[in-house]
């Protein structure tokens, strides 16, 4: 039989109910809070830690750059934490393998600046603005590693540097810089020189080069060997100025076997704290480049005398329940957690006080709350610790019941500060028979029904055991006064039954699911138009998701009379009209959509003539349409035209109600006049339109030069481009010639002598519009 999720409802133990995966500790689970430990083993990080740029992971370091020009990387911890405490930060830096730039910082910025931006690389080292790029987001303070020279001076928009030096570089320098947003502040705070003496420099015998190494080196991690490097952050609270108290000390290797103790810094930063911050590194290379990487970084609260222990109580003879996995949870309420803003970050078991008094980890191990310490295996059971927070199970083992089970805890929170250990015992207790629900009239494997919106369904908690007590939830949340068996269930959702036995321990049922499905939306072409008079129309045809599968649809008449699916076929009146759906399993039609319904009462009939424009010109009868002619097209439609679509036939168109056009070429074509009216009525007529002829010549049979009228002989055309013609006399000698086509023509002179009466002979050659060659000769007479 499959075990159902239980309750356990105690005082101090508070039950959540829901459907629980086995929570497995996991190993790379993120931390929440201090100690915060990255040793960025077998290339993994922390769920907490955050890298961007070039950083990358490379055999157990976070790598920062490459030993490659113009690059740049960065990571922060993604834990806020309290200012008030101050902060205690180690870690281990490389600089190798290149000609020797930029350097690394460390920095803190306000936790609660909406969106990370690391600052100008290069020279900046992601922490100081940089020409036009912007600095650290919500800064607070820098520390920058510099190999090259350009963190502590003013270059490149940098605010202020080592006295005197301006643009000039400081090589092998530590830098700290203060508190600034954008391009507005990051001053210069102090800085150490480490490969010179004097005020800001080093003794003799304590100076060493920021980098390990140039070309051809190697990473260093051994802390007796040359070019180690290691970095111990403190800001302890300073109470008197305000701010801190800044100590800055590094362990370095210069001659092998001799590591050094160094004090870089130890003075007042007096910048007042935001209330949060979060710490972060960054590197960069210009010009010149190294090898820049980070390892082995812890951070803890710097005042840890300050922090308490969390206070937590003795839990006894609380109930769970036999073949279940019983869900708890230790909240905040239940556990006095003393230090500022602090959280439960996690519960970790054992099987005796003796075990958590002789466990002693290292913060490390405390700061991931020790996974194995989350799974705790008895005889009677298995207990189990979320990832995070208070909650925990127990899942009891079989031949157990009314056996008591101890166990004992600790709470641990997001400082690292852990309870001194405290049991837990539970009594365990018989579980009931399985419940489930039946819907009323309904069978019992039946876990879904579909009602209308309000329609009630009774449901009953059903099951082989006789119950006592019973909560029905609905979608999780339990319903008030659902103390009975039965529930009457009106509202769609996930229903669920917990029925409690003689010794209270429940059993759940599954899901029962009630759906109040929604009406579709109807999509319709509205008006709904019909283009006869006097013909019904199919109101399913303007119905565009029309699904008589899943659904019945209604239409109420404009009298008030209600039409189901099968006569809504055919209607034949206009006028308002109302649709409803329905889903075909229900009995609930859905709100009225309005319809029009529209049928005509005269029919639109499309009809149009055409003549030369202007002349009455219509075919070959009338002398015939020539290429060039412009063509009125005369829309002759009835029945309310309101839009016109003409397609010439040429691949020409033209939405004019009477256009004009010229087709400029013979041919047969089809011109088709589609129309439409107000209601979207369409009607639609095609006729030929013949152009036959490309080009027209007429030939006088005579001419008088003397009189004002009829001087000139030339032929009358239409449609020719060019024109060539000559005139003779009988005996074929040529008289008059030209090649004008605008020519007046001969007037009947020959070198200014008019000729005498008689008859005389043209030729011509031609060209028409569409390029026929057309060559005639012919006879008229010069009359006197």
């Amino acid at each position: 039989m499959k075990a159902n999720p239980i309750i356990c409802v105690s005082p101090i133990l508070v039950f959540l109910f829901f459907t629980i995966s086995v929570l497995v500790p996991n190993l790379a689970q993120a931390q929440l809070g201090f100690p915060f430990c990255e040793k960025f083993s077998n290339n993994q990080t922390q769920g907490a830690t955050v890298f961007g740029g070039n950083a990358r992971l490379v055999d157990g370091v976070l790598r920062l750059t490459d030993a490659v020009v113009d690059q740049n990387g960065f990571m922060y911890v993604d834990i806020p934490f309290p200012s008030t405490y101050g902060i205690k930060a180690t870690f281990e830096y490389f600089s190798y393998g290149g000609n020797g730039a930029d350097g690394v910082t460390a920095f803190l910025f306000d936790a609660n600046t909406p969106v990370f931006n690391p600052g100008g690389f290069g020279g900046s080292l992601g922490y100081a603005p940089r020409n036009n790029e912007r600095g650290l987001s919500r800064a607070y303070l820098g520390i920058g590693f510099d190999e090259y020279g350009n963190f502590g001076n003013i270059a490149e928009g940098r605010n202020g540097g080592f006295f005197g030096i301006g643009t000039n570089l400081v090589p092998n320098s530590i830098v700290v810089r203060g508190p600034g947003d954008g391009f507005v502040g990051y001053p210069f705070v102090v800085g150490r020189r480490t490969m010179e003496t004097g005020n800001d420099g080093m003794r003799p015998d304590n100076q060493f080069p920021i980098s390990s190494g140039g070309p051809g080196t190697f990473r260093v991690t051994d802390r007796n060997q040359p070019g180690y490097r290691k970095v111990f952050l403190e800001l302890e609270p300073n109470d008197d100025g305000g701010g801190y108290f800044l100590t800055v000390r590094m362990e370095v290797t210069t001659i092998p076997n001799q590591p050094m103790m160094l004090t870089i810094f130890d003075r007042p930063y007096f910048f007042p704290a935001p209330e949060n911050l979060k710490i972060g590194f960054a590197a960069s290379t210009g010009g010149l480049h190294n090898i820049h990487e980070i390892a082995n970084i812890t951070v803890e609260v710097f005042n840890e005398d300050d922090l308490l222990d969390p206070v937590a109580s003795d839990i006894d003879d609380k109930a769970s329940c036999a073949g279940q996995e019983n869900t708890y949870e230790i909240t905040e309420q239940e556990v006095s957690l003393p230090n500022l803003n602090s959280q439960i970050r996690c519960l970790q078991f054992y099987g005796s006080m003796d075990d958590i008094l002789a466990e002693e980890g290292d913060i490390c191990s405390q700061a991931r709350c020790r996974p194995e310490n989350r799974v705790l295996e008895l005889p009677q059971g298995t207990f189990r610790a979320a990832d995070s927070g208070g909650e925990f199970t127990f899942f009891p083992n079989p031949g157990f019941v009314d056996d008591t089970v101890t166990v004992y805890y600790t709470v641990t929170d997001n400082y690292g500060k852990t309870s001194a250990g405290n049991y837990i015992k539970l009594l365990i207790k018989e579980s009931p028979e399985p419940v489930a629900i039946q819907a009323d009239g309904l069978d019992m494997d039946i876990s879904e029904v579909r009602t209308c919106v309000g329609e009630g369904i009774t449901l009953r908690a059903v099951g082989e055991e006789e119950y006592f007590r019973f909560e029905w939830y609905l979608n999780n949340a339990l319903i008030g006064n659902s103390d009975n068996q039965e529930l009457l269930a009106t509202q769609p959702g996930e229903y669920k039954v917990i029925a409690y036995n003689s010794k209270s321990c429940p059993t759940a049922s599954s899901i029962f699911t009630l759906i109040n499905p929604p009406f579709p939306d109807l999509m319709l072409i509205n008006p709904a138009v019909g283009c006869e008079p006097n013909v019904g129309i199919d109101i399913k045809d303007f119905i565009l998701n029309y699904d008589p599968e899943n659904y019945d649809y209604q239409l109420e008449t404009p009298n008030g009379d209600l039409l189901p699916d099968e006569d809504i076929g055919v209607i034949s009146i206009s006028g308002d009209f109302k649709l409803f759906v329905k889903h075909k399993d229900l009995s609930c039609w859905s709100e009225p959509v309005p319809l029009q319904v529209v049928i005509v009462s005269q029919e639109l009939v499309a009809d149009f003539d055409y003549e030369v424009d202007g002349t009455g010109v219509k075919g070959d009868e009338d002398g015939g349409i020539f290429i060039d002619d412009p063509i009125r097209f005369n829309d002759l439609s009835s029945g309310g035209a309101v839009t016109w679509a003409w397609d010439f036939g040429d691949g020409n168109t033209s939405t004019e109600e009477s256009p004009v056009h010229v087709f400029g070429k013979k041919g047969l074509f089809e011109v088709k006049l589609t129309v439409t009216n107000e209601w979207g009525c369409t009607a639609t007529i095609a006729k030929v339109v013949p152009l036959t002829q490309s080009f027209r010549i007429m030939y006088p049979t005579g001419f008088t030069p003397t009189l004002e009228e009829n001087r000139y002989f030339r032929p009358k055309t239409k449609g020719i481009v060019k024109m060539q013609m000559q005139v003779f006399n009988l005996w074929g000698n040529l008289i008059f010639e030209t090649n004008d086509l605008q020519t007046q023509g001969w007037d009947g002179r020959l070198n200014g002598e008019l000729l005498p009466r008689g008859t005389y002979v043209y030729r011509t050659r031609m060209e028409s519009i569409d390029g026929d060659v057309i060559e005639e000769a012919g006879n008229f007479i010069l009359i006197r």
